[in-house]
């Protein structure tokens, strides 16, 4: 059943590419790095009841599981290119299956993201996908590297995608704008493109996973260097707004996770060019705030009062 079940995700996932010179079948993979290209690996592990609610339908767990990924690649200014599924099942459900590998290639095939092996095994739903992208030497964008008086700015909207899974927790009626917020949590949009067009006009980029104050204040930590917010600025869905509130959409949006909206530095100067560029991908880019000395993420409100927040971001460990 195990080998059934792996030549059925193969046929659902093919995709051609003549760097993959042998794929899914062996040992492992045989793959070609093109020459002058760095190779960019990231993996993420994402577990049931834990980073998708008990009974997300398995075509979106299996676009998730690969988009999370993405984004990471996005946030290094990468072009994707091959993947690694390690899924753990508590049973051989040839539709789940078909299902997750479904949801898998959708997402795959516009980014010709060839799966090219991995691992099937019994027990508690979880998958672990590993992606590898190409980006050329030097121009990878990192974590570290603000610098005071760049601009800060995310693209897209923020807080939806918390606020779906909330929707989701309290089983709230499905209306248009829940049904979109749900969306976004179950289907995030890697920002892949906007990623390639930040490279060499981004000093510093992460994409936000964990909340916008805690990812922020990865870049903070990376390039020693604060950051100070404007929270009347922070970009919001209108269901968001509509649903939510003005002060719980302003809350989901600097500490709801699951975003996969990339953050992002840029010269002051160049803010402006940036933007036009990422409104041109579809995503838009709105500034948020600015780096400064010192360290640390602060939060200030239209006041100009420094806002206080208990609740920052996820942690898996967190007490």
């Amino acid at each position: 059943m195990e080998f059934s079940l792996i030549d059925r995700i193969r046929e659902l996932t093919a995709q051609a590419r003549d760097d993959v010179h042998l794929g899914i079948g062996d040992d492992a993979a045989l793959l070609g790095v093109p020459a002058g290209q760095e190779l960019v690996v990231a993996i993420d592990t994402l577990v049931d009841g834990v980073h998708f609610p008990h009974g997300t339908a398995a075509a979106d767990i299996g676009w998730k599981s690969l988009a999370v990924n993405l984004s990471d690649l996005a946030a290094m200014g990468a072009t994707p290119a091959w993947a690694l599924l390690a899924l753990t099942l508590p049973n051989a459900d040839v539709a789940f299956i078909e299902g997750l590998a479904a949801g898998f290639a959708q997402l795959a095939q516009p980014y010709r993201l060839a799966l090219v092996g991995g691992d099937t095994t019994r027990g508690a739903l979880t998958l672990s996908v590993a992606v590898h992208g190409f980006v050329p030497p030097g121009q990878a964008l990192l974590r570290a590297g603000a610098q005071i008086g760049d601009a800060i700015c995310v693209t897209g909207t923020l807080g939806d995608a918390a606020a779906g899974l909330k929707l989701v927790q309290e089983a709230a009626g499905a209306d248009a704008r829940a049904t979109y917020l749900i969306e976004r949590l179950n289907r995030p949009t890697p920002r892949v493109a906007a990623g390639l067009a930040l490279r060499g006009n981004a000093n510093a980029c992460i994409d936000i996973s964990d909340g916008l104050l805690a990812d922020m204040g990865h870049i903070c930590a990376a390039s020693r260097v604060g950051a100070e917010i404007d929270a009347s600025l922070l970009p919001r869905s209108s269901a968001l707004l509509d649903l939510f509130g003005e002060q719980a959409s302003r809350d989901l949006a600097l500490s709801g996770g699951d975003d996969y909206e990339l953050c992002f530095t840029v010269p002051a100067k160049h803010v402006a060019t940036v933007q036009a560029d990422l409104a041109r991908l579809g995503c838009g880019a709105t500034k948020i705030g600015r780096i400064v000395e010192g360290s640390g993420v602060e939060v200030h409100g239209a006041d100009g009062q420094r806002l206080a927040f208990e609740h920052r971001g996820w942690d898996h460990f967190g007490t």
